[in-house]
């Protein structure tokens, strides 16, 4: 990405000085970006093939310089959490990481790295037939970037498309008796906004949601490894699979995160409805009462977020090599689409970092 234009402003002296030297140096182009990200979730900059991982993390950084670690930390290396085989960490800028499809030889320090695409069959309980895999795909898993324990969810992620294979369209099946399908391109990136989310809701619902918060699982993505998603990716089946707490890493009770259901955006204030389907695990009303039935938790987060992933509200990226995409991690819901064959390459990198303070 070309470096930031900055402006320049003498200082004003003070009354009574008469200093003549000092400035002010102000990044207007950031500041664009900023209010830009805020007001319209998603921004993509083209033609930056050139962005190196170090410039990626900070430009990723800048909209939260208190933020420095990767916001899953560690939750990498734990083999059984889901998301171990889908990352790569680029070992000089361990903020940053590569995810896609096939063989790389080399790249930015990794040698001879397979890749391995998200594939619906690996996290859904029913299957697309396998004859059918290459025409028709599904929403992976509807998410938002964020460790959900110990660490606060990043504001912003950056997606950059470094190799992306080109050629073949798919359709989107739900799968859930609605009918409805999307038309995608192979491998998209598919973002639904939470603002939506929430404005779609009843007044009854949107009431019960500003009031109301979430508690995650402890060790979210090894405590739902065993668990399978419905066909749409928004959220599991509730069929006990589940880990035990016993079996999950030391839980330290402090580090459980419970936030609102509603999130407010810093530049506009408007709500949105930001839960991660996948990881819930009781919800706290606002008369005190906490409903604790995992089944019924998982009902409720899903009848208040379905109507907003129907197609007419999924914005599903073409990605060409070279886009930059940001995203506000705290007022979209985004998920991986496609099926790849093994001779299709696709090389991606991605950065968020845990936020120094938690969602409003």
């Amino acid at each position: 990405m070309a470096a930031y234009p900055i402006s320049v402003h003498p200082l004003q002296s003070p009354a009574g000085s008469d200093i003549d030297f000092g400035a002010k140096i102000e990044d207007q182009q950031f500041a664009t970006i900023r209010d830009a990200l805020y007001r319209h979730h998603v921004i993509i900059f083209k033609n930056q093939h050139m962005l190196s991982p170090k410039a990626q993390y900070e430009l990723t950084r800048r909209f939260d310089p208190a933020s420095d670690n990767y916001g899953h930390g560690k939750t990498l290396d734990a083999k059984r959490s889901i998301l171990h085989p889908d990352l790569k960490t680029i070992p000089h800028q361990p903020q940053v990481q590569v995810i896609g499809n096939g063989f790389i030889p080399s790249y930015e320090g990794l040698e001879n790295v397979q890749l391995r695409h998200p594939h619906h069959r690996t996290f859904h309980r029913d299957h697309i037939p396998d004859d059918k895999d290459y025409d028709f795909t599904r929403f992976y898993r509807w998410h938002i970037d964020a460790a959900l324990y110990d660490l606060y969810p990043p504001l912003v992620t950056t997606l950059m498309a470094v190799q992306v294979p080109k050629g073949r369209r798919q359709t989107l099946l739900y799968d859930d008796g609605s009918d409805e399908t999307l038309d995608v391109p192979l491998g998209t990136t598919a973002f639904v906004s939470g603002e939506r989310m929430f404005d779609l809701l009843s007044p009854e619902d949107q009431e019960f949601v500003r009031s109301s918060k979430i508690e995650y699982a402890p060790h979210p993505y090894i405590w739902m490894s065993p668990a399978r998603a419905l066909s749409t990716g928004l959220g599991l089946h509730s069929e006990g699979r589940e880990l035990p707490d016993s079996e999950l890493p030391p839980i330290d009770a402090k580090k459980i995160m419970i936030f609102p259901m509603a999130w407010k955006n810093p530049v506009t204030g408007k709500l949105a409805l930001q839960i991660h389907p996948s990881a819930v695990r009781r919800i706290h009303c606002a008369d005190g009462k906490v409903i604790d039935d995992l089944t019924r938790v998982r009902d409720i987060v899903y009848k208040l977020q379905r109507p907003a992933i129907s197609p007419q509200y999924v914005y599903a990226h073409d990605w060409e090599e070279g886009d930059v995409v940001l995203f506000n991690n705290r007022g979209v819901l985004h998920s991986v689409v496609g099926a790849f064959k093994p001779d299709e390459v696709r090389l991606f990198r991605q950065c968020n970092l845990a936020a120094s303070e938690p969602p409003q």
